[in-house]
């Protein structure tokens, strides 16, 4: 399982890394979940790979539901920050400005859709 969010979460981290960023504040949320629960599950599975779990006595079950459940919620919240964010496609950078340039070229369009999947 651990893999599985560390594979997943380097691909988010990849994709809402190579678009440009033109709200920082709701794509920092994004970011900042996937690079927190990914370094997180690396700390788990080094736990786990170098037998520190026998030592420490933690309940691990109740540890990884809380664990997987945080990562849920936040990963949800940073879903619909950044499916916000890719829905802003056809609005215009500036309002005042005579040049319709989007917010979000066609390009960056297609990497968001992928990063909010």
């Amino acid at each position: 399982v651990f893999l599985s969010l560390q594979l997943f979460g380097t691909i988010v981290w990849i994709l809402v890394a190579s678009t440009q960023v033109p709200l920082p504040l709701l794509q920092g949320w994004v970011m900042f979940v996937a690079v927190t629960a990914w370094f997180l599950s690396i700390a788990f599975l080094c736990v786990f790979l170098f037998g520190y779990a026998n030592r420490i006595a933690v309940n691990w079950n109740q540890t990884d539901f809380l664990f997987h459940g945080a990562t849920f919620v936040f990963y949800f919240g940073a879903f619909l920050l950044q499916a916000a964010t890719t829905s802003l496609h056809h609005f215009p950078r500036k309002f005042n400005s005579t040049s319709q340039e989007k917010i979000l070229a066609d390009h960056e369009y297609n990497i968001s859709i992928a990063a909010s999947v």
